[in-house]
């Protein structure tokens, strides 16, 4: 045998030595059923407790609590104070997100009634106030020019042969159906002479959002002069989450904090939209709020806050809840200095307060300060398998505990 294959045999010697070795380790440790990928998974190990047993998540639940007696001195020491649980008016707020828009039924799209020319235009900027018939343009209309000579020549034809009423009335109606107003058919049925340029005037008082034209722009009954809107009134469009939808009705009180305002506003709900945005996932709701002042601007962006109707429920303070994630409770005060742990279930919150559905009583007491300290002892002496011991007593029976362990 040559030295490469004598060294080869010592070699693949030893390998067989390692992996005999931990087969036998890997079959004591099954028959120990510490394996964790034994074929006995159900299989708890001799030396567990019974509770384990029955209880396979047992490791994982919260550590249980025991009622504690607290001396007069120590309870001093840990600011416990307990308070009645009482029973409230509660509401459950529902809060969207709030714009401002413009009143649509005070908005103005001014147009002309004929096709012209723009000779005039009084309205310099787009943001200008005007009053309600104040002159926004003036427009020379070819039509309404002849028009008004077809007027004048039944005036003059009068002396010789006097035109039927009908006519007269029939030749006034077709200038306030162009868009003259009654004083410029008076002036030229007084003067005797047609108007030029026909002032086009303000619908409404308000403000000019759009201006469209310039002078010397030609027109027709399609184009848009001027946008004027009356800001005395706004709407605040809320988008109420989806899941809230239900909750919203018209005549529903609502507080809006808008960014820029000085204060919040309250008004009621006058409207919500049939259908739902698909996008958002929100139905909108408006709610009309006076401007008189114009301290409110369209455009502006804030938060409403809806009260959903309120209802008579017991509350506790919300520092006395003790939420551990897995479940929440109270320490309920049974006795002179002593204080039991109680499950609870709860509601909506009430400023500081918050709504307990199931757990207490109206006028038990419950510790509003302090629970958190009062809540370790409570641990430390159900951990200990004590309970109902002076506070700061956990470590002496937890010291007892241990010796009865050996």
């Amino acid at each position: 045998m040559s030295a490469t294959e004598a060294n080869w045999r010592a070699l693949s010697l030893a390998e067989l030595a390692v992996l005999a070795s931990l087969a036998a380790g890997l079959v004591w440790q099954h028959h120990r059923h510490g394996w964790p990928f034994s074929l006995h998974h159900g299989v708890e190990p001799r030396s567990a407790p019974a509770a384990h047993a029955q209880d396979p998540h047992a490791a994982h639940q919260p550590p249980a609590r025991v009622p504690v007696a607290v001396p007069a001195a120590q309870r001093e020491a840990f600011g416990l104070r307990a308070v009645p649980v009482t029973m409230e008016d509660v509401a459950r707020p529902v809060r969207a997100v709030a714009t401002l828009a413009l009143d649509e039924s005070r908005v103005s799209h001014v147009h002309t009634r004929v096709a012209g020319w723009i000779e005039r235009l009084y309205v310099s900027t787009t943001g200008q106030r005007v009053a309600r018939g104040a002159p926004l343009a003036a427009i020379f209309s070819q039509e309404l020019l002849a028009s008004q000579n077809e007027l004048l020549a039944l005036r003059r034809g009068a002396g010789a042969a006097p035109a039927p009423p009908a006519l007269f009335a029939a030749a006034r109606g077709r200038l306030a159906v162009l868009g003259m107003t009654e004083g410029e058919i008076a002036q030229v049925e007084r003067t005797g002479r047609p108007l030029r340029a026909v002032t086009v005037a303000a619908p409404r008082a308000g403000v000019v959002l759009h201006r469209g034209i310039a002078s010397g722009t030609a027109v027709d009954p399609s184009t848009e002069l001027l946008t004027v809107a009356d800001l005395s009134v706004l709407w605040a469009l809320i988008d109420v989450p989806e899941r809230e939808a239900a909750a919203v009705h018209v005549g529903q009180e609502a507080t809006l904090a808008l960014d820029g305002a000085a204060a919040p506003v309250t008004a009621a709900v006058s409207f919500v939209y049939p259908t739902l945005d698909e996008r958002t996932r929100t139905l909108r709701a408006r709610i009309p709020l006076p401007n008189p002042d114009g301290a409110l601007r369209p455009g502006m962006y804030g938060a409403a806050t809806l009260a959903v109707g309120s209802r008579r429920a017991l509350t506790v303070p919300r520092d006395a809840v003790v939420d551990t994630g897995a479940s929440t409770h109270v320490f309920v005060a049974d006795a002179e200095g002593r204080y039991s742990p109680r499950a609870v279930t709860l509601g909506v919150r009430v400023g500081d307060r918050i709504e307990v559905r199931e757990g207490v009583a109206e006028g038990e007491r419950v510790v509003a300060s302090g629970v958190f300290l009062l809540d370790s002892e409570s641990r430390m002496q159900a951990a200990a398998g004590t309970g109902e011991g002076g506070a700061g007593s956990a470590g002496g029976h937890g010291g007892h505990g241990g010796h009865g362990g050996h």
